[in-house]
């Protein structure tokens, strides 16, 4: 009797763990909870964005809700290691393009003015250049082609485009991520657009909620 006690207490034990386990962790542990309450702060930019995804920019998936985003890696204009995190409080438009892919090359002039327009405290193009081979290939193309206002940002070890791919962000290049102050996902367009028209430039201000 003492024995089967000792077993319906022991199973008793466990699940309780298994329950506090589902508890903490089964929306993404302490830390996806955590970043799922941030991302709540950014419902404001969803919420007004919404109505805005039209004409040059129809096809941007505005999300219901802002999202957690995996972990986005890349290098800086100086090689250093740099994350989504150190552009926290800027809303982002994070461009995945290559010299490789016609439509990346074609759209880099709008963004480079879409910079040149909106960019400052409150916003920023982070164009990450996916190309692993040829080196300083597609910072020279840049320069060549006078896109002078994008910070040169890149992934030559080919780490970030499984990442998003197996999040589903990624299927071809170009995709470009907006993301709100907290780091959370507000839109993302899998494919190119005119991000200097009119209809990107009031997609961007009502995610600035300008």
């Amino acid at each position: 009797m003492a024995s089967r006690t000792r077993l319906i207490a022991a199973g008793s034990a466990a699940l309780g763990l298994a329950g506090l386990a589902a508890a903490l962790y089964g929306t993404g542990g302490l830390a996806g909870n955590s970043t799922a309450s941030a991302c709540a702060a950014d419902k404001g930019a969803v919420a007004r964005m919404a109505s805005l995804a039209r004409g040059e920019v129809a096809a941007v998936a505005v999300p219901g809700a802002p999202k957690p985003l995996p972990e986005i890696a890349f290098q800086g204009p100086d090689g250093e290691a740099k994350s989504l995190a150190d552009f926290r409080g800027k809303t982002l438009l994070v461009n995945l393009w290559a010299t490789w892919c016609a439509p990346c090359r074609r759209e880099m002039p709008a963004l480079d003015k879409l910079q040149a327009e909106l960019g400052g405290d409150a916003f920023e193009v982070v164009a990450i250049s996916l190309d692993t081979r040829g080196g300083d290939k597609p910072r020279a193309w840049l320069k060549e082609n006078g896109i002078e206002r994008l910070a040169f940002h890149a992934d030559p070890q080919g780490r970030l485009l499984p990442v998003l791919q197996r999040s589903g962000h990624v299927v071809g290049l170009p995709t470009s991520i907006l993301v709100g102050p907290t780091g959370c996902e507000i839109g993302v367009l899998k494919g190119p657009a005119e991000w200097a028209s009119p209809d990107a430039m009031a997609l961007v201000k009502a995610a600035l909620g300008r």
